[in-house]
């Protein structure tokens, strides 16, 4: 193989723009300091309104709603006397914890993985790029670890069925990351945005609106997790194998040695599950639907007390109200009847190790949780939120810019902010403070809001030097390619970025247009 040349190599516009990102992304603080001096200019801006008198009043209200300082008399004993408040009532806490530490015994015992590699195991070689597709984006319900264990995995089948390995490792990681706010299960990441997405409605106090929880987006996403893992399998197919195979990018990795090719052929046969791991998936599935039966009893049967007062469910019900447990229960349960089956869960000490080292994962969010929760309860006390919700709307109305168009800006801007902030929590909480509101006064369910932003969330942050695992792709990527960057990556996501980011984007349209429910007792327009 010949030398790399060793002079300045030439960059064209697409690399001028991407070093462009990486520069400005660079230079913005980690998140706990963004927010942080989010937390100072908020209270900075407050107290100036707090001066001027400055107050508005909210469309329906009776009373004008007055902007209240941070760093004023009222605003100093408010922030001393509801510090930890703030921090531990935070709504994305509520929510999000228990159904981690259910998702760590599923994760650790092994059942996430071993049900992964079935799927990818009992596949036929032409539907390999859609099984990856789709097992790529509900592979979400891993986290972050979905970027570690889909694409070496994807990698692996396509190579014993004679196909590309590099196209599924591009693929697995192309679709957990572009498809990663959506899924067919519901996740940490839906109760965490629906966390956050009531929260920021206190800034519009005694406004109407249907609660959200995590299955408030469920039905929506079911649709887009189906055809996105298509787009994602055609994309795979049809664009990036045949280029790949064109380019003459080896099929082999470039081991160093004979231990590393061992090493390559001993994940081969790890690829392929044993009769116990078959077994314990067997048992899982019989204990899910043995607790299905179990929840169906309870919550049909006509006495039911999860039923409202109605007798129904809909809009709200202590079932709605139930969904965390419900999802607890479920990864529980699975979890544990796999564990015991495959010997990774013989103790309940096992299970409390597996559950602490899922919160081991999140305890950067953990920090990061008591200044958004400082932030969003800031913002909404001080009503600043308000403010920016009426003057937004209003705005909007003025300049002509209402129905899915309006909604369309707002899908951009979170696409191109996403090329800089990958937490989709901490962008969520910044936009969502100010859009959820702003939107539901002009009509909208905050439940829509946080569909729509679902969608430019996700597809961008493939191609974002910012996105921390872009450089774990790049090692695997340079197994096969060598002399590959940060370029050759972005040149390999970019026909997945597209196609995703379009296709969602007219999911959400025809859910718009036809007011299709998002989830069970959420629907897209205020007051239906």
């Amino acid at each position: 193989m010949s030398a790399a040349p060793t002079g300045p190599a030439k960059t064209g516009l697409t690399d001028r723009l991407l070093n462009g990102v990486e520069k400005a992304g660079n230079k913005l603080p980690e998140p706990f300091m963004l927010f942080l001096i989010l937390f100072a200019i908020t209270g900075v801006v407050s107290t100036a309104m707090a001066w001027g008198n400055v107050s508005v009043t909210v469309p329906g209200s009776d009373e004008p709603t007055v902007i209240k300082g941070l760093f004023t008399g009222e605003g100093m004993t408010w922030l001393t006397t509801n510090l930890g408040e703030n921090y531990i009532g935070f709504p994305p806490l509520v929510t999000v914890m228990p159904i981690l530490l259910a998702i760590g015994i599923a994760q650790h015992s092994g059942l996430l993985g071993a049900a992964i590699r079935k799927l990818f195991g009992t596949s036929p070689a032409w539907a390999l790029p859609y099984v990856v597709g789709f097992v790529g984006v509900i592979s979400s319900i891993m986290a972050d670890s979905a970027f570690v264990v889909v694409p070496p995995l994807a990698a692996l089948v396509f190579k014993a069925a004679g196909r590309h390995p590099m196209a599924g490792l591009l693929g697995g990681f192309a679709a957990a990351g572009a498809g990663y706010s959506t899924n067919i299960f519901p996740t940490s990441l839906d109760a965490l945005f629906a966390g956050i997405t009531t929260s920021v409605m206190g800034a519009l106090p005694g406004y109407e609106f249907t609660p959200v929880n995590p299955v408030s987006n469920w039905f929506f996403n079911i649709v887009c997790s189906i055809i996105l893992g298509f787009v994602a399998g055609f994309v795979i197919d049809k664009l990036v194998e045949p280029r790949l195979v064109r380019m003459g990018i080896s099929r082999d990795e470039m081991a160093e040695d004979d231990d590393e090719a061992d090493t390559t052929d001993s994940e081969h046969m790890r690829a392929k599950l044993s009769p116990a791991e078959n077994k314990g998936l067997l048992v899982a599935v019989i204990s899910a639907v043995v607790l299905t039966a179990a929840f169906l009893v309870a919550f049909l049967m006509p006495a039911s007390p999860w039923r409202n007062e109605d007798g129904g469910f809909l809009p709200k019900s202590p079932l709605l109200s139930s969904i965390v447990f419900i999802v607890v229960a479920y990864f529980m349960v699975v979890g544990i009847a796999y564990g015991a089956v495959v010997g990774t869960l013989r103790t309940s000490r096992d299970a409390v190790r597996m559950m602490s080292d899922a919160i081991k994962e999140m305890l950067p969010f953990v920090v990061l949780a008591f200044i958004l929760g400082n932030f969003i309860a800031l913002f909404n006390w001080s009503g600043i939120g308000t403010w920016i919700a009426v003057t937004g709307a209003a705005g909007l109305e003025a300049s002509g810019l209402d129905g899915f168009a309006a909604i369309l800006g707002f899908i951009l801007l979170a696409s191109c902010l996403n090329l800089f902030i990958i937490s989709g929590s901490g962008m969520w909480a910044i936009m969502g403070a100010v859009f959820v509101p702003m939107f539901a006064l002009i009509g909208y369910e905050p439940a829509f809001t946080q569909a729509a932003f679902r969608v430019g969330d996700s597809a961008t942050q493939v191609i974002t030097p910012m996105n921390p695992y872009m450089i774990v792709l790049l090692g695997m990527v340079r197994k096969y390619e060598p002399g590959a960057g940060f370029g050759t990556l972005m040149a390999r996501m970019l026909p997945f970025v597209v196609p995703f980011w379009i296709v969602w984007t007219i999911i959400l349209a025809i859910f718009f247009v036809f007011d299709l429910p998002l989830g069970p007792g959420n629907g897209i327009f205020l007051g239906q």
